[in-house]
């Protein structure tokens, strides 16, 4: 190859590790269930619920770490997050079915988003937290719980459009909760329902990575907390939200070196680096670079858990500069959250089998044909580039000479459109009808998000995967259930 290779790598821990080192089970496992195959670990998703904890007991605090069910659509990352002291956030009616079915009793679970007349009556009946997100749902609600003479639904006020003190920081415009501008009017109402409802708390949603926007939020409701204790209510917690991130790459020198080639390539200055040209948001208009790179931030020095310490470690401005984590401690306030893609980090890989490896039509490039759609892996639906492992059929095979190819994957539909990547990717060796490509991280959405059964063929299936006294045990998703302790047997 004559260009140097530009490797997005994974980041691994365990037991994703430890799964990709198994050859063996992984060709075991696609043979009989079909490619491509998601393979989910649901003591994974314990281990990231108590990376959580920590934070909280870092900052002595206590609350919900709710987790987003729409990330995943797994049942046994379910199953087994409720044998945690975890809870869920749904926003449907079939994921709060979902999470009953999964044994979350109602006080762990949190009903968000837009909700249906049907997903509000069953939250109300089970008496399930109620995320308000408007004055029209809260007044559906109370609807609801008086004509049927059901029992106070407890709710969140779902807040947004905040605005800073000093330096002008303001959260973006969004189209989900009410505006915190018209709070007042808001609070009337839920003291005139105060036969129908029990206000606990108050929440945001911003769909940002951005720490300032997320700190201006929540300083936000701390003041409306204070509004409502003046009127004699007593909310006592406060929701964050999501988009605590997840790192994908797992060296910052990649990702800065690919991302500055691909600018390079758009400009002209060095080869193409996509198919047909393309430039995730970036183009070229007379010499100048126009345009905003629409990519997740692959390689994230800080994300996850430790994104909300970061969080709760900044400054007030409206209180005198204090951290928020003091601030929420001083007044006994719980803190919720709910991630979603970082509760499932390392939590999923998804395999598909070469069929296919033959030069394009400039002989230039590798053109890699697999046993997979691009709705199976879904990742640039996401935004997120990193590069398959290669898991040979003959972990011994391997020609001599064998280097770095740069590829091209592609799906298996007969349009032209379905590449599993826009990218070039370089791989370490050059791929043989028969391996299997394995993308790892991918159970927060890229497995379910827009997975389909386009021409008739199979979405992938799912199953669950466990270490067991050294060696690894499998069963289909749908019959995975937690039974024993944690790191006994299935």
């Amino acid at each position: 190859m004559g260009e140097e290779p530009l490797y997005l790598e994974p980041r691994l821990e365990e037991p994703l590790r430890s799964l990709l080192e198994s050859p063996g089970l992984l060709h075991t496992l696609t043979n009989a269930l079909g490619s491509p195959l998601n393979v989910l670990l649901p003591d994974r998703i314990a281990a990231n619920v108590e990376r959580f904890r920590s934070v909280y007991r870092a900052h002595h605090l206590s609350g919900q770490v709710w987790f987003a069910h729409k990330a995943s659509g797994s049942r046994a990352l379910l199953r087994r997050l409720a044998a945690t002291d975890a809870g869920v956030d749904v926003a449907s009616l079939t994921e709060l079915q979902h999470a009953l079915g999964a044994g979350f009793t109602p006080d762990r679970i949190v009903a968000t988003g837009p909700k249906n007349p049907p997903f509000l009556w069953l939250a109300a009946r089970t008496s399930v937290t109620v995320a308000v997100d408007s004055r029209a749902e809260l007044e559906h609600l109370v609807s609801l719980v008086r004509g049927h003479a059901l029992s106070r639904a407890r709710i969140l006020l779902r807040l947004s459009g905040f605005e800073s003190t000093g330096v002008r920081v303001l959260s973006r415009r969004s189209r989900f909760g009410s505006p915190v501008a018209n709070v007042g009017p808001l609070l009337d109402e839920v003291e005139r329902y105060g036969d129908a409802v029990e206000l606990v708390g108050v929440a945001y949603h911003l769909d940002t990575t951005g720490l300032d926007e997320k700190a201006v939020a929540l300083e936000g409701c701390l003041r409306v907390l204070e509004e409502c204790r003046g009127r004699g209510l007593r909310p006592a917690a406060v929701d964050v939200g999501g988009g605590f991130g997840v790192s994908y790459v797992d060296e910052r020198e990649q990702w800065e070196r690919y991302t500055t080639a691909l600018t390079d390539a758009v400009l002209g200055t060095r080869p193409p680096l996509t198919w047909g040209g393309h430039g995730y948001g970036l183009r070229n208009e007379g010499g100048t670079l126009r345009g905003t790179l629409g990519l997740y931030p692959a390689h994230r020095p800080v994300a996850g858990a430790g994104y909300l310490d970061e969080l709760l470690s900044r400054p007030a401005a409206s209180f005198g500069g204090r951290p928020l984590a003091a601030l929420l401690l001083e007044h006994l306030y719980d803190l919720h959250a709910e991630p979603g893609r970082a509760l499932v980090d390392q939590c999923g890989v998804t395999v598909a089998k070469v069929l296919e490896v033959r030069a394009d039509d400039a002989g230039a490039q590798l053109l890699v044909r697999l046993a997979a759609k691009a709705d199976d892996v879904a990742l640039e639906d996401h935004g997120v580039l990193v590069d398959p492992v290669v898991v040979p059929r003959d972990p011994a095979g391997g020609r001599a000479g064998d280097g770095p190819v740069a590829v091209h994957l592609a799906g298996s539909l007969c349009l032209e459109t379905d590449l599993i990547t826009r990218r070039t990717v370089f791989l370490p060796r050059r791929p043989e009808p028969g391996d299997l490509l394995a993308f790892a991280n991918t159970a927060g959405y890229c497995m379910d998000f827009r997975a389909t059964r386009a021409q008739q063929q199979p979405a992938a299936r799912k199953v669950a995967a466990w270490q067991e006294g050294g060696s690894w045990q499998w069963c289909l998703d749908d019959e995975y259930w937690p039974t024993v302790p944690v790191g006994g047997t299935q």
